[in-house]
């Protein structure tokens, strides 16, 4: 029997198919490897990350059971918006500091953080979580690991996703890449009290 020779075009077209198949049949895999593509800050000790489509999905499995906590300030989870079925308990506090070297207003950790999270949830329970676009969360996540539990997710565009870096784009420096509020899946300016949290005071010295 005559062999029929393949063009090399449709292999290289057979195996980027196959690539692409094995990204959409194990969606976060590329995190749980080590994620040398994600930046430091958004690396976690843990290694569990997520996208925000792929959270949302996530939770659609077993909602009863599945939590989503925003460790973002209680403003940015009124005003910018929030997942709708999400906890809210700051990771830190908005100040009024300015810092003039940084350039931004300085922000000041939540010391009863943690014992905020355990009133919902246990060491052994299965968290979601996000902030603004990943900083923090990592953050968050280290900070359960540390008080013992085991199975927290980081998602890695967490609520508005990264900025545009284009410096021909009209959108530079917004967070419109990613983000659970650019991918299509529910969101809200709602609030429901019941799950949220606020920031303790510090002790006056």
């Amino acid at each position: 029997m005559k062999r029929i020779p393949l063009h090399p075009g449709i292999f290289t077209w057979l195996v980027a198919m196959m690539a692409l198949v094995i990204v959409v049949a194990a969606p976060g895999a590329f995190a749980q490897a080590g994620s040398p593509e994600l930046p430091k800050e958004k690396q976690t000790s843990l290694g569990l990350y997520l996208t925000a489509a792929e959270a949302y999905e996530k939770w659609r499995t077993d909602p009863e059971h599945i939590k989503v906590l925003d460790v973002r300030t209680t403003e940015e989870y009124l005003f910018v918006g929030h997942a709708p079925m999400a906890w809210n308990v700051p990771l830190m506090s908005q100040t009024y500091q300015w810092n003039a070297d940084k350039e931004y207003f300085a922000m000041q950790p939540n010391p009863g953080f943690v014992s905020q999270v355990t009133e919902f949830a246990r060491p052994s329970d299965t968290l979601l979580v996000m902030c603004r676009s990943g900083g923090r969360s990592a953050m968050a996540v280290n900070t359960l690991a540390e008080a013992g539990f085991t199975n927290v997710y980081q998602i890695v565009d967490g609520m508005e996703g990264d900025a545009v870096m284009d410096p021909e784009s009209v959108y530079r420096g917004q967070r419109l890449k990613n983000g659970w509020k650019n991918s299509g899946i529910p969101w809200t300016y709602q609030p429901d009290p019941e799950r949220m949290r606020f920031v303790t005071k510090q002790p006056q010295e």
